[in-house]
């Protein structure tokens, strides 16, 4: 296609620019070679709003190929009342360069969220824009996993607390009732039962709150897939015996290094919150496995960088979740169902971060996943990753 820069591809060794000028030392200016070694997604749209080039960044975040991209308009993928395009006329109505914050990138095929861009001119092409974007989704997610970690921690220490300071005269309390239950009348006796009652209730939440404590893990390689199978097979014996559940995996993902019996009970509140929220009659869970690059955390104290490549996602057919409720759904006592105690998705953050991976949610009406990133094994890491399905890790 006439008028696109060249090279339009970042995969080999770009072609030489005309020669111009520069200062000893210096390499001479390749634009397209520029754009391509960053590591945003950078793109040339012209006057049109057309794709005349795309990096490999921006390939992995528009999810389309730059072959794909150049027969498409901005347009194409866009609402026309995105804020972006009020940032395109702007760079154009007054040559300069426009930046814009926090914005929501949101269609059919796409859903990003805390998006920066940035927009400039571009002089070898009259009313072309060089745009970058970087997504903030990552970071606003990881903010998240760790006041949510907070969160869960503070959740400990209030169980550790309620278990020394209640339990005791709780016992104390329901040991009297039963003592008084022999002695009274009939219509006395059932208060006595209530007593006991209440008291068997509060220490099932203390207990329950007692789960969010830290106690050690141990970690080996898992077999995921045999995991998620186990997963699907309790769900159609039970809590989803009347959904369609449908495995998408990748059957080259190495193990990942995790705890089963812990991963188990992640991916079970997950399926059995996904079964609770979908219609029953066309509901529809799915289990996936994917290999992704790029997503990598620090480690508290020291330089090391965590690659965790490894997603199992859990996707549901369902209403979605409630805008307001997204950023602080890992939190304790954070529930949208009535009755609900709000401790299920906050025990999933802990035990996610337990086993050193991270988990985040992308929901709207109609498609909710539940995303879980997790680490490979390190090279001559012990443990068996092909364990029977009821084994031990």
């Amino acid at each position: 296609m006439s008028g696109l820069l060249t090279p339009p591809r970042p995969r080999g060794r770009p072609a030489a620019a005309p020669p111009t000028e520069a200062p000893a030392g210096l390499l001479p200016p390749d634009t397209a070679a520029i754009l391509s070694a960053l590591p945003l997604p950078a793109m040339v749209l012209d006057e049109e709003d057309r794709f005349r080039y795309a990096n490999n960044a921006a390939e992995l975040f528009f999810q389309i190929s730059f072959a794909s991209l150049t027969a498409l308009r901005l347009g194409d993928l866009l609402p026309r009342d995105s804020r972006l395009f009020g940032l395109l006329a702007q760079v154009r109505a007054q040559g300069g360069q426009v930046a814009d914050h926090d914005l929501t990138l949101e269609s059919p095929r796409l859903h990003r969220r805390g998006v920066t861009a940035h927009g400039a001119p571009l002089p070898e092409l009259p009313g072309a824009v060089v745009l970058t974007l970087q997504d903030g989704s990552k970071a606003q997610m990881l903010d998240r996993q760790l006041n949510s970690q907070g969160a869960a921690r503070g959740a400990s220490a209030m169980a550790a607390m309620l278990a020394h300071e209640v339990k005791n005269p709780l016992s104390g309390i329901r040991g009297a009732a039963q003592l008084l239950e022999a002695g009274v009348s009939e219509s006395d006796r059932e208060l006595c039962l209530l007593i006991q009652d209440e008291a068997d209730r509060i220490r099932g939440l203390v207990d329950r709150m007692d789960m969010f404590s830290d106690r050690p893990v141990e970690l080996a390689p898992v077999n995921v897939h045999q995991a998620l199978d186990h997963v699907r097979r309790v769900a159609l014996s039970g809590f989803a015996a009347h959904l369609h559940i449908i495995e998408d995996y990748d059957p080259s993902l190495p193990p990942v290094w995790g705890n089963r019996d812990i991963l188990v009970q992640i991916l079970l509140n997950l399926v059995k919150n996904a079964a609770e929220a979908v219609d029953p009659a066309g509901g529809e869970i799915v289990l996936t496995t994917a290999f992704h690059h790029g997503v990598r955390i620090a480690v508290p104290g020291s330089r090391e960088r965590v690659h965790l490549p490894l997603q199992v996602m859990v996707r549901d057919n369902g209403p979605g979740i409630a805008e307001a409720v997204q950023e602080t759904l890992f939190e304790p006592f954070v529930t949208t169902k009535r009755g609900g105690q709000g401790l299920g998705l906050a025990l999933v953050a802990k035990l996610v971060a337990d086993i050193g991976g991270l988990i985040e949610c992308d929901s709207r009406p109609g498609r909710t996943v539940f995303r879980i990133s997790l680490a490979m094994p390190a090279p001559g890491a012990a443990g068996e990753a092909a364990a029977p399905l009821g084994g031990a890790p």
